[in-house]
């Protein structure tokens, strides 16, 4: 007979103890602890806890495989991923609820034809999944649905399908009888994650995981689910925009700089080949005060993003700070730097600042653009719309320089925009020529001088 033993796991990092908790050692959060009753079963029993003996191979000897990786129909999710999908790997995205983490792999999925495929599901019925498949208008002979959550059961039909991509939604549904808890305990992931990893490793399947998030932002589970996967997307973005960001937070099999951009339309996700021309607004008739155009990098990747600013007297006495999209501390730090370098009086006046189109900007080079549209809008003097700023702004004033300015300034060149604002010497042994007009600023009286004369 198994023994059943109790012990304590840590919720955030899947820290066991046998006893209750109050701090984790681990990862030092408080009352993260839950008891679980954990059955240690026989040796050789049950079939999710199958291995093969395997036995050192010198390196030199390994031969490569013929297809290391497999193209998906979305050439931003290629891209994330580092060039596709590497065969037998276990790869992770995680998300928050509604954004759209089923619909990207569903509408990925059906537009393979060549491959067989599996698609575990354990929070939707056949039939709602056939809707989402006739809103995506696309239905494929090669994709098989199950809708499963004991995980024997999963690997029972896998044997029988024999698929060429194994796609589970989510891991925190799936449960293993070979350990007594709930579906979605620390347990109960870390036991189901490690046999499907066994699964994708010896069967060279690739195996593609679905996991929610907690309230932190965080995949759900223990630590060790994203320390055993291969590699781990997040799927990003504000549910009132109709912007996703898919970011890769690991990759043993590319870089983790690349993004992708999705828009979220009736009929599914769509591509956003170009996110510059997607961050603008359109066109005006005539400019207005205190809109400035910066460049960000997201990775390797630079796009346009439009800053704007609101700065008015402070009606009821104490001046308010709102953002959207931006630090507010950073701005903080801008506002006192105008006021104590540049002479501005912007302590007794509301200063509003938002990143168009719901994006949240963490880039230092967009300081200049802020800075820019707060003195357009505090003396209500509209900035060029063929003008763009890339600068972080130091706290004596200073333009202090950036990374990846030929990316940035190459970005802009392409656009059609005439003037560029960047920091002085940035350019400095750069062979590149750009045909742009670039204006060099070293100090922020300087950017007034620009600006205003």
């Amino acid at each position: 007979m198994a023994k059943v033993k109790t012990v304590y796991f840590c919720q955030s990092c899947g820290h066991e103890s046998p006893k209750w908790l109050g701090k984790c050692p681990s990862c030092g959060e408080w009352n993260t602890f839950v008891e679980e009753k954990v059955t240690v079963a026989k040796k050789g029993s049950g079939k999710s806890g199958r291995q093969q003996a395997q036995l050192p191979v010198k390196l030199s000897e390994i031969v490569p495989l013929d297809e290391p990786r497999i193209h998906m129909p979305s050439e931003e999710l290629n891209r994330v991923l580092g060039g596709g999908l590497v065969a037998g790997s276990l790869t992770l995205i995680g998300g928050e609820p509604g954004i759209g983490k089923s619909t990207l792999l569903l509408q990925n999925i059906l537009s393979i034809r060549n491959r067989k495929i599996l698609y575990v599901s354990g929070e939707e019925s056949a039939s709602q999944l056939k809707l989402r498949a006739d809103r995506l208008g696309k239905v494929s002979d090669n994709t098989f649905i199950l809708c499963e959550t004991k995980l024997d059961n999963i690997f029972t039909q896998i044997e029988n399908v024999e698929p060429q991509l194994v796609i589970v939604d989510s891991i925190q549904t799936i449960a293993s009888d070979q350990v007594e808890s709930a579906a979605g305990s620390v347990s109960q992931v870390r036991e189901c994650a490690a046999a499907l990893l066994r699964y994708a490793k010896e069967s060279n399947v690739p195996v593609i995981l679905v996991g929610h998030i907690n309230k932190d932002g965080a995949i759900a589970g223990p630590k060790v689910l994203e320390h055993i996967v291969d590699t781990v997307l997040q799927f990003e973005g504000d549910r009132q925009y109709l912007y996703r960001i898919l970011r890769s937070i690991k990759n043993r099999f590319g870089s983790t700089s690349e993004i992708g951009i999705y828009e979220m339309v009736r009929n599914g996700l769509k591509e956003v080949k170009n996110p510059s021309e997607m961050l603008l607004s359109e066109n005006r008739d005539e400019e207005m005060s205190g809109i400035t155009i910066g460049v960000t990098v997201e990775g390797i990747r630079p796009f346009m993003v439009e800053v704007q600013a609101l700065v008015s007297t402070a009606a009821y006495g104490t001046p308010q700070r709102s953002v959207t999209g931006f630090d507010q501390r950073r701005l903080n730090m801008l506002l006192a730097v105008l006021e104590k370098r540049a002479r501005f009086k912007l302590g007794q006046k509301d200063v509003f600042l938002n990143m168009a189109g719901g994006l949240k900007v963490a880039d230092p080079a967009i300081d200049l653009a802020v800075v820019a549209a707060i003195m357009s809008s505090n003396f209500d003097v509209a900035v060029s719309r063929k003008t763009t700023f890339i600068g972080e702004v130091g706290l004596s004033g200073e333009i202090r320089t950036v990374t990846r300015i030929e990316q940035r300034v190459a970005e802009v060149e392409k656009l059609g925009f005439e003037n560029v604002v960047i920091p002085k010497g940035n350019l400095k042994g750069i062979k590149e020529k750009f045909s742009i007009n670039i204006i060099e600023v070293g100090k922020i009286e300087e950017l007034l001088r620009f600006l205003f004369e």
